[in-house]
């Protein structure tokens, strides 16, 4: 979960201070966890080349290019909150639609979430921009579409390393029309590399391990941290402020989702 996120933080370390540009943090970003996982892959015997498909490559780069865009002018903590929200959301909505029951309980939950939300994009002072919390819900529902998609692998490693491989021509095709205008310094090449190698690579690589030993009750309950531990190390290394509306905010979406999974995991008992 602290890998989870770093992502955040490290895109914002970035971006905020100018040290990159979005487009060239995702080509990093992309290129550098490919580097990684494709090692991990082969030193485990689970060979990337074949693995991976191109509509699981496509989510993941419209995830990637997404999120760093959204955070040019988002803090961290409303980032991630935006970013877990539309990933269970989805989720939890196609299931829905696959026919899962829904109970009273995961009613008032979905309901709770989505009042969260609101509340958090209403105007005012404390608001996140509307444009980068569009680009963040584009970002979680990307990764939510992504992770629905990867359910069915037979060697998630391999494939994760597969689609991240095939989404680094994609990110440069997008940077591309904006080599003019791109620009990096040695602060923001570090800290693209290390969302990259580190908080997704190396982060994927470890979740998937630790995923064999959690039901998905566990699995999806504990990363409703991801948020919370966002905001905390966006106040102690980004200097910004932990707000009464994205407490209230993160109370509501967090405990929302909790709701519904808890009932989902009745339901199946």
């Amino acid at each position: 979960m602290l890998a989870f996120a770093g992502n955040s933080i490290l895109c914002r370390l970035a971006l905020k201070e100018g040290h990159v540009d979005p487009l060239t943090f995702t080509v990093l970003r992309l290129a550098s966890g490919a580097l990684v996982l494709a090692l991990l892959a082969w030193f485990r015997n689970a060979p990337a080349r074949r693995a991976g498909t191109w509509p699981g490559s496509i989510a993941l780069f419209l995830y990637a290019v997404t999120f760093s865009l959204a955070y040019v002018g988002m803090e961290a903590g409303t980032g991630a909150l935006l970013l877990f929200a539309a990933v269970q959301l989805t989720m939890l909505l196609y299931g829905m639609v696959k026919g899962e029951r829904l109970t009273t309980l995961s009613l008032f939950g979905l309901l709770l979430s989505i009042a969260g939300l609101v509340y958090l994009l209403l105007p005012g002072s404390a608001a996140p921009p509307l444009g980068s919390a569009a680009l963040m819900v584009v970002a979680g529902v990307a990764w939510g579409a992504y992770s629905l998609l990867g359910k069915t692998a037979a060697s998630p490693l391999a494939t994760t390393a597969g689609n991240f491989a095939r989404a680094v021509p994609l990110s440069l095709i997008c940077a591309a029309p904006f080599i003019a205008t791109l620009k990096w310094d040695a602060p923001g090449v570090l800290y693209a590399v290390l969302s990259g190698a580190v908080a997704s690579g190396l982060g994927y690589a470890i979740w998937y391990d630790v995923m064999k030993h959690l039901s998905v009750l566990k699995a999806s309950t504990v990363q409703l941290t991801v948020p919370i531990l966002s905001a905390l190390a966006g106040v102690a290394f980004l200097n910004e402020a932990m707000t009464l509306r994205l407490m209230l905010a993160c109370i509501a979406v967090l405990g929302g989702i909790a709701l519904v999974l808890a009932s989902k995991q009745r339901l199946r008992g």
